[in-house]
């Protein structure tokens, strides 16, 4: 059985993560029905360690009609693909309290 191949690990400046999702955007709309993808954690704060993962808020585009786990899970390690590393992906809908407006504060939208 041939594994499956795995993009190089992207570097962690927060620039370089942006504009690869950049690029990945139009197929996330497409495919995914991404509205808005944001990054936050230890990428934007320029705290990311070699094994560090990369954060990011999710928001679909109709709430009405939400995606179902494994669409989700699909999206997630869709990033993780093409990222080179592991994705840490959150639905924008489903911050808890506690955490929302640190991670809204901290986001930068892509």
């Amino acid at each position: 059985m041939r594994k499956k191949s795995r993009a190089e690990p992207v570097t962690l400046e927060k620039e370089s993560v942006k504009n690869l999702l950049r690029t990945l955007m139009p197929e996330l709309r497409r495919i995914y029905r991404v509205r808005s993808l944001a990054l936050f954690g230890s990428v934007v704060r320029g705290e990311a360690r070699a094994r560090s993962d990369i954060d990011l808020l999710v928001e679909f585009e109709d709430a009405d009609f939400p995606v179902s786990l494994l669409e989700f899970i699909s999206l997630r390690n869709f990033l993780s693909d093409k990222l080179g590393r592991r994705v840490d992906l959150v639905e924008k809908q489903t911050l808890r309290p506690t955490l929302r407006e640190r991670i809204l504060r901290e986001a930068e939208s892509i």
